[in-house]
């Protein structure tokens, strides 16, 4: 049995579960980036269940314009907020090499490190290592310039998205198979032309959450999204049923709820970031372009088929379209258990 080639697989099994340094800090990673990634999912259930209760009809409105906006948005989401983890993590790493080069180099030439840290105005170090011996620098307000390069390709993707949406709701909602005489239209338009203004919301604070993946911090972008998660479940009744918004009511919900991660996560990030720089030349968008486009690619092929089967389900009718929607939105949540693994991997390899 030993010598099956399938039991290679399985080989060193245990090496897998032991309790090392590594595998805790990926734990320690990985944990609460799947913990953010589920809580919008999961956000998104809850939506559901609220326009459920109004009926099939507005559903299935909501589930058509959901799936158009999440296949605009991740074109742009899935490259930036990878492009800046590997980004942040890179910069990140050779700003501590290079304060570490400068302490060993003040030891070497008996100068005191916290007189030559004020003269070269370079930040208190603490007195911690990280797994590579290196003395980590906390409490820091860091140069990074993939993080405000970031923030500017965000917003501005967010924006475009917005504006795009906004004009074009009704045409991409009919190419969608949501046709002019559709009962599905006018709640699908109301939803999407809504929802699309948190767009910059939504491209910006994935930014703001790459840059803090970088630092191998998943907790604070974790945090913030239950704050604006919970804020949402909040608000969908209120806005839905005692106000009387129906469909608008639950998109309102959600765009608040994205302002107000975007905010905790910018106040968070201005504490340990110097997010103004110098001048465009700091900005690495000539590195964002590049190394986005073949992610980009990969991104449209995969979502596409999503998309295409959305579409399929609105020719069908509401009542597909609502029992699509449910379906999705389960399929979602259980399809992003592999994400946190994913994100600590790559941070890992960033240093």
């Amino acid at each position: 049995m030993g010598n099956m080639p399938l039991f290679v697989f399985f080989k060193d099994i245990r090496n897998v579960f032991k309790a090392d340094e590594l595998g805790l800090e990926i734990v320690h990673i990985a944990l609460p980036t799947l913990l953010a990634l589920l809580a919008d999912p999961v956000a998104s259930l809850v939506d559901t269940a609220f326009v459920g209760h109004i009926g099939p009809v507005e559903l299935a409105a909501v589930g058509i314009s959901i799936a158009v906006f999440n296949q605009v948005s991740k074109i742009a989401i899935f490259p930036l907020v990878s492009i800046t983890t590997s980004f942040v993590a890179e910069e990140d790493a050779t700003e501590e090499l290079r304060a570490n080069e400068q302490v060993h180099e003040n030891v070497e030439n008996g100068t005191p490190i916290s007189m030559e840290m004020e003269m070269e105005e370079l930040v208190p170090l603490v007195g911690k290592s990280s797994s590579t011996g290196m003395v980590k620098l906390e409490h820091v307000r860091r140069h990074i310039p993939s993080a405000s390069s970031a923030l500017v390709v965000g917003s501005v993707l967010g924006f475009i998205q917005a504006v795009f949406l906004i004009f074009a709701a009704k045409p991409i909602l009919n190419y969608m198979g949501v046709d002019s005489n559709s009962p599905m239209l006018k709640p699908a338009r109301q939803y999407l032309t809504l929802r699309s203004l948190g767009a910059p919301a939504v491209l910006l604070s994935l930014a703001v959450q790459g840059v803090f993946r970088g630092f191998k911090d998943t907790k604070t972008p974790l945090y913030a999204t239950i704050v604006g998660d919970v804020a949402n479940i909040i608000l969908d009744p209120i806005l839905m049923f005692v106000f009387h918004m129906g469909v608008r009511g639950a998109a309102i919900a959600h765009v608040i709820s994205q302002y107000l991660i975007s905010l905790i996560l910018l106040w968070k990030l201005n504490k340990q970031v110097e997010l103004l720089t110098s001048g465009v030349k700091d900005l690495r968008f000539g590195q964002f372009l590049k190394n986005g486009f073949l992610l980009l690619v990969r991104v449209i092929a995969a979502t596409f088929c999503v998309t295409l089967a959305a579409a399929l389900a609105a020719r069908q009718g509401p009542t597909t379209m609502a029992a699509f929607q449910v379906c999705l939105q389960i399929w979602l949540a259980a399809s992003l258990l592999a994400d946190g693994l994913a994100v600590a991997g790559q941070v890992s390899n960033g240093f």
